[in-house]
């Protein structure tokens, strides 16, 4: 299940294992786009090997500006608490898979 992260617990729920956070806002169409293929992901993949969340830039421009995003959607993936990859765009449920096993 992709859950909701805010400015507020953004580095408290992304400090073990592997996080996916998607940054987005409801205008924008691309974003919309890529939220089905991150509830499809999410579903088979265990929540021990993988949290995935989705953060509205709008609600919570803190983090966002914190991590330079500048266009959405983007997605950060973190590992232990430490970025190891931002691509932004929208990406296939494959492509997002590849990028997890280049990470480990």
């Amino acid at each position: 299940m992709v859950q909701v992260i805010t400015d507020a617990n953004f580095e408290v729920e992304t400090q073990e294992g592997v996080v996916l956070v998607d940054f987005w806002a409801p205008w924008c169409g691309p974003c919309r786009m890529q939220a089905p293929i991150l509830e499809q992901l999410a579903g088979e993949v265990d929540e021990d090997e993988l949290r995935i969340y989705k953060m509205d830039v709008d609600e919570n421009p803190n983090t966002a500006r914190q991590f330079g995003i500048m266009s959405i959607p983007t997605l950060l993936f973190k590992k232990d608490g430490q970025v190891v990859k931002q691509v932004a765009g929208v990406h296939t449920k494959d492509q997002i898979k590849a990028i997890l096993a280049e990470i480990g």
